[in-house]
């Protein structure tokens, strides 16, 4: 590192602290052509157009159509949507945190998430944020949760998949990618993500009116937070929430506890997908699914070993989506319903018996041959560490 800032000469010092992140390396090769880019901190100078406006009014609706919002808001919705959040939630106000300082750090985290994939991008960080909204006005955790509590759930929202390089961790390893060396090949992006967020936390001084122990402490918990949403650790975090359901052993008095519940809530927001509406929830899955085949051409283009649910001549939406139904998303949800049982639970697992049932009728074979059926698992499992399904996260 101390040599390439050293040949970077006259580069800002900004972007020498944030070598690290694929966005920066490939921005400042377009500086260096002399492309022009676009300063997305313009919308600083902007109020809320009207309709985008009156969709915020109705931000904690599980049919809120993320898509829309990202058009009204000209590709801002991480942006508007988690400042708006943090604004209703009087988090700005309690924590004296500077709204400029606020707003830039929003911009420069959705200008590192990389508009080019086709699923981990800045709308699946808004679409999240939005969800963990959600989830935080249940009933159960708004009784319990701390300002402080919701804040890091927020910003790990917010940032769970910062910089995604739109392949999975396989992928890096594999090819080894100087990220899969730095974190020795486990929870690699997990990793990134969260030291990407701690890059702009600190680039632009967000708690630097904090005392230093406590604004390492927001950065050790939001790294927690955003490490649960690796997938290839699913079973641990499954079962250890099993357990404190079979026990009734889950006291939200105390904040250990209450940090679990954040990381079940992010986990569950991050693969939430499957438990829209289908028309929101058909979308996420043809972009999911884009961005593993993707993948897939890419490794075979190298002469590499297809990764599981990437070869496009051998999977379909379908049977990717309802592999990841069966063997991930519906134990979770069903393990949430548990611990929060409302009717906004019952409102996801509807949705995804729902739209279960229509990925199965354009994939009929699927429920027909046995030996697909007991393929199908492995297949799941080892996708989730593709975090790329980052239907949740699933990038592992």
């Amino acid at each position: 590192m101390l040599a390439r800032a050293e040949s970077a000469g006259s580069i800002p010092a900004r972007r020498i602290r944030r070598l690290f992140s694929f966005q920066r390396h490939l921005l400042s090769s377009r500086l260096l052509r002399g492309a022009p880019h676009l300063n997305t901190l313009h919308i600083l100078d902007e109020d809320y157009c009207g309709q985008a406006k009156c969709m915020l009014e109705k931000v904690g609706s599980w049919n809120f159509d993320i898509f829309l919002f990202d058009r009204l808001t000209n590709g801002n919705s991480l942006v508007f949507l988690t400042f708006h959040l943090l604004n209703q939630y009087g988090l700005i106000e309690l924590f004296q945190l500077d709204m400029v300082k606020v707003r830039r750090f929003l911009v420069l985290v959705q200008e590192d998430y990389h508009n080019q994939n086709p699923y981990h991008n800045a709308v699946h960080a808004a679409d999240v944020t939005q969800a963990m909204h959600c989830y935080l006005r249940e009933p159960k955790l708004a009784q319990s949760l701390t300002s402080f509590d919701i804040l890091l759930g927020l910003l790990a929202a917010a940032t769970h998949d910062l910089d995604h390089p739109g392949v999975n961790q396989p992928f890096l390893i594999k090819t080894n990618h100087y990220l899969a060396a730095l974190y020795r090949n486990t929870s690699v992006l997990e990793n990134h993500h969260w030291r990407s967020a701690v890059g702009l936390l600190r680039e632009t001084d967000l708690f630097s009116h904090l005392p230093a122990e406590d604004s390492l402490g927001i950065e050790r918990q939001l790294g927690s937070l955003i490490l649960a949403t690796d997938i290839s650790r699913q079973n641990e975090y499954l079962s250890r929430f099993r357990t404190h359901l079979d026990e009734n052993s889950l006291c939200l008095g105390q904040s250990s506890h209450r940090h679990f519940s954040l990381q079940m809530a992010l986990k569950c927001a991050d693969i939430c997908n499957p438990c829209r509406p289908w028309e929101l929830s058909k979308q996420w899955s043809e972009k999911v699914t884009e961005e593993f085949f993707h993948q897939g051409d890419i490794e075979k283009k190298h002469k590499l070993e297809i990764s599981p649910l990437c070869d496009s001549e051998a999977n379909t939406i379908a049977s990717v989506q309802i592999g990841f139904m069966t063997y991930v998303v519906e134990p979770l949800f069903a393990e949430w319903a548990r611990f929060s049982d409302t009717r906004l639970s019952q409102t996801m697992l509807g949705h995804l018996g729902l739209n279960k049932a229509s990925w199965s009728a354009m994939e009929p074979e699927a429920s027909g041959s046995s030996e697909e059926g007991e393929s199908e698992p492995t297949r799941a499992t080892e996708e989730p560490s593709s975090r790329a399904l980052s239907q949740g996260s699933q990038e592992s």
